[in-house]
């Protein structure tokens, strides 16, 4: 569904969302130097910048001269915990929010007042630009706490002036009742929640004409294209994709306006870079790599060229709404999720755009990777649909069949496929498990 056509296009702050380039590459030189300055209060960058050559934010002539800044990774902000990135007076700081990784390290993340309101300010800038105003009720069903999607949406749809019901994730019999209770017309989850909310309305006997729904907001794990016309399509409603990262404050990193063909990225609080993850250089606009992000938005935590891992590609061409913040293409994937097997390289994303792409599949699935000798074995594990039986074996057979030769010629690999009975597979009310490698437990 897109209504790109037919909509008056909304902006939040329509000076800032239309800038000239110039004027917007100057705005981004400004705020550049402001964040070396406050960067290098910090023991890390004072010592990182120092060495190549930046000893006061004075060093930054051009927006050329971030090339000279060193990136920074994951692995340097736990590293630093829990005060190394901070550069403010610990009692300006009103708010933290963390995430912790494999090592069991959180990377911490800290707010002063004005950082909360500018991050508030970019999340109603996306929310807005959906075609959401004060009169929409705003059901936010995304896990609240120390991750950044509870409390970034949350400020953000007040600031719009939406009715924000603050209902968390899980609960599907509660969100029903909040939904049909106060004529919700806009929520958030990730879109593997929004999937099992379909699945479950059939077993509540909640009907689609019930619900007043008119738009979803989906992030916090990558999906594909096909499974955002799936949500679209089982929930009669439009989703709009969103991105950020809680090293980049969390949400309202970038949005799709109305349009939905691509991220606009908010240059004025973000300086988006993609690098070939594996020589570091930029690569061409339009092709894919490593996106590079530096805040610009945030005095507290100061993060400077911070590889995140997930691979994307500007668009080339202006969006039809006017804006001329760039775009992103749908995430991809990240390149350190890209799974290796047999010596071929594959990105869950490529598995999920054929599973969705088959109208008798299912709204969930799993990805196993295990050894069987000396080799690499793929299963892929998908429930069908409802209205397909389990105990014909023939039509069953055949829909194994069609799903193995589409994968096959999808990632070049025969894979193994299991079909399961639609709601028997392990369902995540937060960020969706996909990928099971247990080759990892060999090591």
């Amino acid at each position: 569904m897109s209504a790109a056509n037919t909509v008056n296009f909304q902006y939040w702050n329509k000076k800032m969302e239309t800038l000239p380039r110039a004027e917007l590459e100057a705005w981004q030189l400004d705020k550049l130097r402001e964040a070396v300055g406050f960067a290098l209060r910090t023991p890390f960058y004072r010592e990182r910048l120092a060495a190549a050559g930046i000893t006061d934010a004075g060093g930054i002539k051009t927006l050329a001269d971030l090339k000279r800044i060193p990136f920074t990774a994951k692995n340097d902000l736990r590293d630093g915990f829990p005060y190394g990135f901070l550069s403010i007076p610990r009692d300006e700081v009103i708010r933290l929010h963390a995430s912790s990784g494999t090592t069991g390290t959180p990377t911490t993340i800290y707010f002063s007042r004005e950082d909360i309101a500018r991050w508030t300010s970019f999340v109603a800038r996306c929310i807005y630009g959906t075609g959401c105003t004060q009169r929409d009720v705003f059901q936010n069903m995304i896990t609240y706490g120390l991750f950044t999607g509870g409390l970034g949406f949350h400020a953000g749809g007040e600031e719009v002036g939406m009715l924000v019901i603050p209902s968390g994730a899980g609960n599907t019999s509660r969100q029903f009742r909040l939904m049909q209770d106060f004529s919700v017309t806009v929520v958030h989850a990730t879109p593997s929640f929004l999937l099992h909310l379909e699945a479950k309305m059939r077993e509540e006997g909640v009907r689609r004409e019930d619900l007043s729904l008119k738009r979803a907001f989906a992030g916090a794990e990558p999906y594909s294209e096909d499974t955002r016309r799936r949500i679209e399509g089982l929930l009669n409603i439009d989703v709009y994709n969103s991105y950020g990262l809680s090293e980049m404050n969390g949400p309202g990193v970038a949005f799709e306006c109305q349009c939905k063909n691509g991220l606009h990225i908010w240059e004025d609080g973000y300086i988006a870079e993609i690098v070939n993850p594996d020589t570091l250089e930029n690569v061409p606009d339009g092709e894919t790599g490593e996106l590079v992000l530096t805040c610009l938005c945030r005095e507290a935590t100061p993060i400077l060229r911070y590889r995140t891992r997930d691979l994307s590609a500007f668009y080339t061409e202006p969006c039809p709404c006017g804006r001329t913040h760039r775009r992103l293409h749908r995430i991809k994937g990240r390149s350190d999720d890209m799974l290796i097997i047999n010596g071929v390289n594959v990105f869950p994303s490529q598995i999920e755009e054929v599973i969705m792409g088959i109208k008798e599949v299912g709204n969930n699935y799993l990805i196993v990777v295990e050894k069987e000798g000396a080799l690499d074995r793929l299963t892929v594990k998908t429930e069908v649909g409802p209205d397909i039986f389990m105990d014909d074996s023939r039509p069953l057979n055949a829909l194994k069949e069609r799903i193995r030769k589409t994968l096959q010629a999808s990632v070049t690999i025969n894979p193994r496929v299991e079909l399961h009975e639609s709601g028997s597979l392990p369902v995540s009310e937060g960020k969706a498990v996909r990928v099971r490698d247990m080759r990892k437990k060999d090591v």
